[in-house]
Order: C-alpha cells, then sequence, then structure tokens
C-alpha cells in the first residue's frame, strides 16, 4: 500500500475508450482512485453504482473518482454503459499499477491464500499526496465513506 503523506506515483492507462488517462490530468481537484476486481461482478456492481448515485454530490465537493481494474478496454465500456458509470474505468491488465499501489497480490480468500486484485482505495489531495487509504473496502458504503473522509480532511 502506499503511504500516508506520499505523493501519489503517476500513471498513464487506457480509459473504457481506449484513451489514454493520466492521473496527473487530476491535480487540482480531490482524487479517488479505487481498484476493483472485476466488472459487472456483485461486489464491483455494487460499488460503482454507489459512486454514481452519488456523483452529484462528490462532484459538489470537487472530488474526481478513477476506478481501475484487470478487465479490458471493452470490458469497461459494457460496465460503464450498462451502469451509466459518469466516471473513468481504466484498464490495467498487466497489473503495471495496481502492483507498486498494492492493489495486487497475495490476499486471503475464502480462507485460502490466492493472488488477486485486492479492492482497495486511495484519496489523493489537489497535489496528488496520499491523504486516506482504505485497505479494505465496504462496497456498499463506499461512496458515503469517501465523502466522510473528504469532509473530515477539509474540515
Amino acid at each position: 500500500m502506499l503511504p500516508l503523506d506520499a505523493p501519489a506515483p503517476d500513471f498513464t492507462l487506457p480509459d473504457a475508450d481506449g484513451e489514454p488517462h493520466t492521473l496527473s490530468a487530476h491535480r487540482g481537484s480531490w482524487t479517488v482512485v479505487y481498484f476493483y476486481p472485476q466488472d459487472d461482478t456483485p461486489g464491483c456492481t455494487t460499488q460503482a453504482c454507489g459512486v454514481r448515485d452519488a456523483w452529484g454530490e462528490l462532484q459538489d465537493a470537487d472530488i474526481d473518482v478513477v476506478g481501475i481494474s484487470p478487465d479490458d478496454v471493452a470490458s469497461h465500456a459494457a460496465f460503464r454503459d450498462k451502469h451509466g458509470l459518469p466516471f473513468p474505468l481504466l484498464a490495467d491488465p498487466e497489473h503495471e499499477v495496481m502492483e507498486p499501489w498494492g492493489a495486487y497480490g497475495t490476499k486471503v480468500l475464502y480462507g485460502k491464500e490466492v493472488v488477486g486484485v485486492i479492492r482497495c482505495a486511495y484519496l489523493l489531495d489537489p497535489e496528488g499526496v496520499v491523504r486516506k487509504v482504505w485497505k479494505r473496502v465496504a462496497t456498499d458504503s463506499f461512496a458515503d465513506a469517501v465523502a466522510k473522509a473528504h469532509a473530515k480532511l477539509t474540515g
């Protein structure tokens, strides 16, 4: 995991339309970068739709959101379109960003050690510094957790 108060490493990954999307383009806004295992699965859909449903409030608070999974661009486009997701979904099939950000590796799933995506998230301040880390994400209350963390940090 990235440590608190550290600058988040910049990256560029393709979005659901195959266009390059760079993290540093979000400088000037609070930004949530969240990692999830797979498009259109129950937990991932709950999390993404929760962000979608809170989108107006997040935008009012000047919070951008970026979702990243190992799914490909076509999968992201179908997921985005099916659920009307207003934020970018980025493809990282080779785990180039996930690994250094602590979102891919060994985890325990149903009591068994496996290697895969670790559902986690980061809240970055407008300068791109890590201000909040979610090592475990509750998919059904993620958007609320983001809003509360932002409110606490911005007073």
